[in-house]
């Protein structure tokens, strides 16, 4: 659906993407991260043919970004939608799907979809961000996209409205749509997306799944326990290396030592009330190879 082949673009001099090569294959939904500056929106702005790259390739459903191919199957909502204030939701979304070529009687079922049935005659300037921000998800659904560019398109909503969105986003993949979301929501992502691709001052740092990004970054995992009130001395005299925190006992292992370790705190069950673990989360791994490209 997307293929990016180094991927090159500069402004005035200054690289904002250096020899960027990805790609989002149907049903996947791939979380584009980066802080502010990585380079997201202006790889987004060539995806959808907004600006030129200066060089590599992008091919965008098999033809050139900005092409009548590209736009007939592609969706894009920003990061903050704005309509216009005076027309209602369904006028809204009306409007679209005439400009598309559908019947402006779908738009009902476009509101419905993403819960706003019941203010689909009010004025969109008496809605709230999060409501507009529905309102352009309603827009970008438009027509079966084959691939959905979603900048930042979370803001504003609230923790119900957002399931709602990554349950859609779940059934459009499901249907075959290839997805590219940015996000500085991590928590979200982490749980929402098949695949993540890190930015760090233009250039890609790292990508693969969680599971993958952990194995790469081999941070350490941390299995934190609950002794039994006075086993916290013979727990630590049996697994030496934890650090002691009130009632609970941290320790801290290679990805490749954690079953060993595991084993042998197993065999204290009898002193042990509680035991967790804490592989390293998408914070932890977005901050590692950020760091390597600031090095």
């Amino acid at each position: 659906m997307l293929t990016l082949s180094h991927l090159t673009k500069c402004f005035d001099g200054a690289t904002a993407l250096d020899d960027v090569s990805m790609m989002v294959a149907p049903g996947e939904r791939v979380a584009l991260l980066g802080h502010n500056g990585a380079g997201k929106s202006t790889l987004m702005k060539i995806v959808l043919g907004l600006i030129p790259h200066d060089g590599g390739t992008v091919e965008v459903l098999g033809a050139r970004p900005g092409s009548g191919a590209a736009r007939a199957g592609v969706a894009y909502l920003p990061e903050s939608a704005a309509f216009h204030p005076a027309l209602s939701g369904r006028e809204t979304i009306a409007h679209y799907l005439r400009l598309r070529g559908h019947p402006a009687a779908l738009a009902g079922a476009l509101l419905d979809r993403v819960g706003l049935s019941d203010a689909a005659d009010r004025r969109i300037g008496t809605y709230s961000k999060g409501m507009r921000q529905r309102v352009g998800l309603a827009q970008a659904l438009i027509g079966r996209p084959r691939l959905m560019v979603l900048d930042e398109p979370t803001s504003g909503l609230d923790p119900v409205s957002r399931r709602g969105f990554y349950t859609i986003l779940e059934d459009l993949a499901a249907e075959g749509a290839a997805i590219l979301l940015s996000s500085h929501a991590l928590t979200e992502v982490e749980a929402r997306t098949d695949r993540m691709v890190i930015l760090a001052q233009g250039r890609l740092m790292a990508e693969g799944s969680l599971s993958a990004l952990r194995r790469a970054a081999d941070l350490p995992v941390t299995v934190e326990l609950t002794a039994v009130n006075g086993a916290r001395a013979a727990i630590l005299d049996a697994v030496p290396g934890g650090e002691l925190l009130g009632n609970r006992i941290t320790y801290r292992c290679r990805q490749d030592e954690k079953m060993g370790l595991l084993r042998r705190l197993s065999a204290q069950s009898e002193s042990l009330e509680d035991i967790e673990m804490h592989p390293p989360s998408l914070e932890d791994l977005y901050s590692h190879f950020s760091r390597g490209a600031a090095r």
